[in-house]
């Protein structure tokens, strides 16, 4: 600086910079005036960059590939699989507020009442837990939609299935009613009536031991041939059971032979006489007198002797296979004759005067439709152990052998027989109640449901009040009418698909309130 004025290095005087200093001044505001602009068109950019980005991040519920679905990530970017660019996945269209929409219920599917946040296991059965819809009030039928069903407004509750789930669940319905007793299936005519048993007794079928036998090896040798190789299997008499090589019964067959031989040179009975207690000794063992008629032709013993079937029945167990080595008295296999079996059931000995011996009794098995006839061949003198009950034995016939040892079977025991009364209106109301079976009865607590049919494919859940029930028949005193058609097969599938359908905690199908 000299004199007032900026020069350059080489010299001559600053650029802009007139004499006297006149100019300067103006150019140096516009710069200063173009660096403010500058300046506030970048924060001014900045600030309109900053809404648009937050406005992508809250439109775009996910990132997602388009080949690859189960990609989800939260910003752009590239998929891990087929590399292609990962496109936004905006939300539904109608956003709805959160207090609108109800939290994820999880619940049993067979215990309705159970009710989690969270998913996990059942704490009475151990099923996994279900997610059911907890659907807001907005969604559920209005009063016209449930007045437009067929049925009227209670329709709206009722469960619709389609012909598939109907035939796959095996859904069948009973008809209940004053005359019917418990009902009878729906499309057919209404059975009489029958009395209701004042006490079942369970019972279990088991063979008749009289008409068992036990085979077993009445000579020590090995099993050569074993012609019976599993149980159950049916046998005629005569039918061979094994053959076996016996030292012993080889021994007393040379005894016998030349026994005869000398009885035919010797006059002297004697030997006669040897000859006829070898005989006897084989038959002992279970040698057959034809047996011994073709020894005795033939001249030679024979190294294996065969063994039949004394009598017709079924192999109950086999004891041995076929090489192996037996001692004398081993059991061989259990024959048992199934043309009638015994029925053995536990009662109280207060009950014992209503099963005196040789009388007849009506014995359920379950599969069967209409109960058989029995008789009482032994009460037990004495009581099983510390559990107070005695032992029943009834004999029932098994002609077509559908009765099966170690299946379940119920005696029915009749009402005593009592003098005539006046017929009084306790006794009509008596009659007048309906029951089920106790299949088509689900039990929630102290509570009881039953399915019951209100039109094709259709059906309702109703609360209903029980009595004293047996294990054929429950009388329901509230909750049904006379006709009411009753699921008793697939009412727990029914019950299941009824809280998967409308969760744990609606209860607008509950039915009528007691």
């Amino acid at each position: 600086m000299l004199n007032g004025r900026h020069y350059t290095a080489s010299g001559s005087p600053l650029c802009g910079k007139g004499a006297g200093g006149e100019v300067t001044q103006p150019r140096r505001r516009t710069l200063q005036l173009l660096v403010i602009l500058l300046i506030t068109l970048i924060t001014v950019g900045c600030q309109k960059t900053k809404p648009d980005t937050a406005t992508t991040t809250t439109t775009a519920a996910y990132y997602t590939c388009p080949m690859h679905p189960q990609i989800h990530a939260e910003a752009p970017g590239d998929c891990p699989i087929c590399h292609m660019h990962l496109v936004a996945v905006q939300p539904p269209a109608a956003q709805e507020k959160p207090a609108a929409v109800a939290s994820a219920v999880y619940t049993c599917p067979m215990h309705s009442q159970v009710r989690e946040k969270q998913p996990g296991s059942c704490p009475i059965c151990g099923m996994d837990l279900v997610k059911t819809s907890g659907r807001p009030a907005a969604q559920k039928m209005t009063a016209a939609e449930m007045a437009a069903m067929p049925g009227g407004p209670a329709a709206g509750a009722d469960l619709v299935l389609t012909a598939q789930q109907v035939t796959l669940g095996n859904i069948q319905t009973q008809l209940i009613g004053n005359s019917a007793g418990s009902g009878s299936a729906q499309g057919g005519a209404a059975a009489p009536a029958t009395p209701a048993p004042t006490a079942v007794l369970t019972g279990t079928i088991t063979a008749n031991a009289r008409r068992t036998e036990s085979i077993s090896s009445r000579v020590m040798g090995r099993v050569e041939k074993l012609y019976v190789r599993q149980t159950g299997q049916l046998l005629r008499q005569g039918a061979p059971l094994f053959a076996i090589y016996s030292e012993e019964l080889q021994t007393l067959q040379r005894e016998y032979l030349l026994a005869l031989a000398q009885d035919l040179l010797v006059a002297d009975p004697t030997y006669r006489h040897f000859a006829e207690a070898t005989a006897q000794k084989l038959r002992l063992l279970g040698v057959s007198g034809a047996q011994l008629r073709q020894l005795a032709r033939s001249g030679k013993p024979n190294p294996l002797v065969t063994y039949y079937s004394p009598r017709s029945g079924t192999v109950q167990t086999l004891a041995v296979v076929q090489g192996q080595y037996v001692a004398e008295g081993s059991p061989i296999l259990t024959l048992t004759d199934l043309s009638s079996v015994w029925v053995e059931a536990q009662l109280y000995p207060a009950q014992a005067n209503r099963l005196p011996l040789g009388q007849s009794v009506a014995v359920q098995v379950p599969g069967q439709a209409n109960p058989v006839r029995g008789k009482v061949v032994f009460l037990s003198p004495e009581l099983s152990g510390s559990s107070q009950l005695t032992l029943a034995r009834i004999e029932v016939p098994n002609p077509a052998g559908r009765l099966q040892p170690g299946a379940q079977a119920n005696v029915l025991l009749n009402a005593l027989r009592a003098a005539p009364t006046t017929r009084t209106a306790a006794s009509a109301a008596a009659e007048a109640v309906l029951h089920v079976p106790p299949a088509a009865v689900i039990h929630n607590g102290a509570v009881s449901y039953v399915w019951k049919q209100t039109g094709e494919r259709q059906f309702r859940r109703v609360r209903v009040r029980l009595g004293e029930g047996t294990s054929t028949a429950v009388p329901v005193l509230a909750g049904l009418q006379a006709g009411d058609a009753v699921v008793t097969t697939g009412a727990y599938l029914l019950e299941s698909e009824f809280t998967l359908r409308q969760g744990a905690g609606d209860d607008h199908m509950s039915g009528m309130a007691m």
